[in-house]
């Protein structure tokens, strides 16, 4: 019967605990090679937000943004994508690549799928870490060695990494035009910028033992239930909208009797405009 539910929980999570661990381990070791790399959490919350950005981003845009510098990688037709510096080599890039596509495969499915509670096994179930909670379960020892550190709260981090997508992609998700659509970008985004901020209420509950110390308030927990509610909403939002494309403003053409702008000598209509 163990076995039974345990490959039942393997056929609902694309990233099984090993894979987990072994992301958390592989960000270690590219830590050792930049400071700046983050947490899986705020990956897995950049992740989501690549998912629902309005225009798909290519692996291409979206590693070296996470991973890198910023800069899109130049990758010629039908060759492989160029290794970032901070990984050791092309397997640990393309095994990375690997465990993240796995990933983004599975919000998306999990985004896409009709359900009518955050407690159905086919929802979306975010990454997040109780990091504090977590800590109060330590030897005090252990904890007065960490006293001085800055400890986020609940899905603080994963935020973070889905508001970091936000803001470097500016422009996919700028507000439509149509105001009810506009209307419901806005109130989906003030739920997950919520979470970007501090867990300033009274702690009531610890997500990793029932018994322990509590560390995150019921507010927040809620809080973090509107955000993934509105993560639903912005899929959605931006599926239904499609990409953006580009107009052409009139007044930026010559009139068709006008001379052609492009040096020609021609009329527009009998060179460019025909």
């Amino acid at each position: 019967m163990e076995n039974t539910e345990n490959q039942a929980v393997e056929a609902h999570t694309a990233l099984s605990t090993d894979m987990l661990e072994e992301l958390d381990n592989m960000l270690e070791d590219l830590r050792t090679r930049e400071d700046e790399i983050p947490q899986w959490e705020f990956c897995d919350g950049f992740l989501a937000a690549v998912v629902c950005t309005r225009r798909e981003i290519p692996v291409a845009e979206w590693l070296p943004m996470l991973l890198g510098d910023g800069e899109t990688l130049e990758v010629a037709e039908g060759q492989p994508l160029p290794k970032l510096d901070v990984f050791k080599d092309e397997a640990q890039q393309a095994r990375f690549l690997e465990l993240a596509q796995l990933r983004l495969a599975e919000i998306r499915e999990q985004l896409d799928a009709p359900i009518k509670s955050l407690q159905d096994e086919a929802a979306f179930q975010p990454e997040i870490m109780d990091t504090r909670g977590a800590l109060l379960l330590l030897p005090e020892a252990e904890r007065a060695e960490l006293a001085d550190e800055e400890v986020p709260s609940l899905a603080q981090v994963w935020a973070l990494g889905f508001m970091f997508v936000v803001e470097n992609w500016a422009e996919e998700w700028a507000a439509p035009r149509d105001k009810e659509a506009a209307q419901m970008l806005d109130a989906a985004m003030e739920f997950i910028v919520n979470l970007t901020e501090d867990d300033d209420g009274e702690p009531e509950l610890n997500l990793y033992d029932e018994a322990g110390p509590a560390s995150t308030s019921q507010d927040r927990l809620d809080a973090f239930g509107e955000a993934i509610w509105a993560v639903y909403d912005l899929r959605q939002l931006w599926r239904s909208m499609g990409p953006r494309v580009e107009t052409i403003v009139k007044g930026d053409l010559p009139g068709r009797n006008d001379p052609c702008s492009c040096g020609s000598g021609k009329k527009f209509k009998k060179c460019c405009g025909a």
